[in-house]
């Protein structure tokens, strides 16, 4: 950062005033440090990996293999979004009731992951690790949204200002998207896809093509960011489609979508293929994330708006 600074400072000081040049400086450092003045009351230094006993019971979170690894950010619900009032705001209706008879739906929905798993196409597989984006290994899955818009700018040769604006509501879109989402997964704690097929539909030697990740199942992260994202971009630009090259570097081909909701969708189904998400959790996190998107497109940026 420091490397970037001198570098516009050498590209811009000497067609500039003293005076403006000194005024526009100091102008940046007092936004930057309202900023960081304003962060630092999120509640991140209390909440942050929080200590968490996870509550015991039938249908319950409980660590997943292969890494068995704790619940990660169990108070990441109870950050201060930035738009939300709160991450209870947008809170879909409970998931399906936990029951271990055939004939529910909560059976049913945990059949289904574990059929289309075991029948995988070649497609479905293609999905389920196109979106995976774990940490450590891609940009994440907001990072795949945020890389996704940057896409969609130059295809449209956005203004500056459009891009601005753009960025900024596509992140705090995701932001708050994870915000609410983890405040609905510690809220109800259920279990995962894994769990149940090892110890209810008695199948100890399944596995998934993706990984599970160490937290409760309800709602899927994957769907609330994207279609949050997704409802943002769309009320940006339209319905337009684009192609979305985020993975070429690692070796995946480039896929192509009509709308910013078929690749919301997509991201979303493929936690199913990925065999770590009921459906519920994939339909009611899109449902979530809409109406994230939706709060955050409402408010003004541009002084014309206000």
């Amino acid at each position: 950062m420091q490397t970037q600074e001198a570098y516009f400072v050498a590209q811009f000081q000497p067609d500039l005033p003293p005076g403006v040049f000194n005024r526009s400086v100091a102008r940046g450092q007092a936004v930057g440090q309202a900023i960081r003045e304003w962060a630092d009351g999120d509640g991140y230094a209390a909440l942050h990996n929080c200590a968490y006993a996870p509550p015991a019971g039938d249908g319950l979170w409980t660590p997943t293999p292969p890494g068995y690894r704790p619940a990660l950010q169990p108070c990441w619900g109870q950050i201060r979004p930035l738009v939300l009032e709160a991450g209870s705001q947008c809170s879909p209706a409970p998931p399906p009731a936990y029951s271990e008879e055939p004939d529910s739906l909560f059976y049913q929905e945990a059949w289904e992951v574990y059929d289309v798993v075991n029948n995988l196409t070649p497609e479905q597989l293609a999905i389920a690790l196109y979106w995976a984006d774990d940490p450590g290994l891609t940009g994440t899955p907001p990072g795949h949204s945020i890389a996704i818009l940057g896409q969609v700018l130059a295809q449209q040769e956005a203004s500056l200002a459009l891009a601005a604006e753009a960025y900024a509501r596509v992140g705090i879109a995701v932001a708050d998207a994870f915000v609410a989402c983890w405040w609905t997964k510690y809220e109800y704690n259920l279990l995962r896809p894994i769990t149940y097929v090892h110890n209810v539909l008695g199948d100890g030697a399944w596995v998934t093509p993706v990984n599970t990740p160490p937290f409760p199942e309800y709602t899927s992260g994957h769907s609330v960011q994207s279609a949050a994202a997704a409802q943002v971009m769309t009320d940006l630009f339209g319905e337009i489609s684009f192609t979305d090259q985020t993975h070429v570097s690692l070796g995946y081909a480039p896929r192509t979508f009509a709308s910013f909701f078929a690749y919301a969708e997509e991201a979303a189904i493929s936690r199913l293929y990925g065999g770590i998400h009921f459906r519920a959790a994939i339909e009611l996190g899109i449902a979530q994330g809409k109406c994230i998107g939706q709060r955050v497109s409402a408010i003004g940026f541009r002084a014309e708006q206000e």
